[in-house]
């Protein structure tokens, strides 16, 4: 052992600049994780993952071509073994159960710095990461 560990390549898909840029500091916090490549679209995540497969895809749910569960599925057939974290701005239960149809290991909102480290650790661990989720109240 040279006392290195492996280092994670994540691959963060969001149409939001500022949100990539955001996941990005936040993963690259951990000496373990790196950010491989970045994709604004759904088409483009899809053929970056076919060029150079990454170890982890953290992937927007909404965006301007595909939405996250239809590259999840697209993903999920070409390649199982890589693990696929959802994060939206709105998750529900609903949206949850069709991650877990589409192949997707977990979920989490964007705004839960907390939850994403723990979705993150919990993939790589070969575990799933679905918090359970309240309804949401409307005033």
């Amino acid at each position: 052992m040279e006392g290195r560990s492996h280092v994670v390549r994540i691959l963060v898909v969001d149409d939001n600049p500022a949100v990539r840029h955001y996941l990005r500091a936040l993963l690259e916090q951990e000496d373990t994780a790196q950010v491989c490549e970045e994709a604004r679209t759904g088409e483009e995540a899809i053929q970056r993952v076919k060029k150079h497969p990454p170890d982890m895809i953290l992937l927007d749910f909404q965006m301007p071509d595909l939405n996250g569960l239809e590259v999840a599925r697209q993903i999920s057939q070409l390649f199982p073994e890589i693990p696929i974290l959802l994060v939206t701005i709105h998750l529900s239960n609903q949206l949850a159960d069709e991650a877990r149809k589409a192949g997707i290991r977990g979920a989490c909102m964007k705004s839960d710095i907390g939850s994403i480290s723990e979705a993150v650790d919990a993939l790589l661990k070969q575990k799933t990461y679905f918090p359970q989720v309240s309804p949401s109240t409307h005033y």
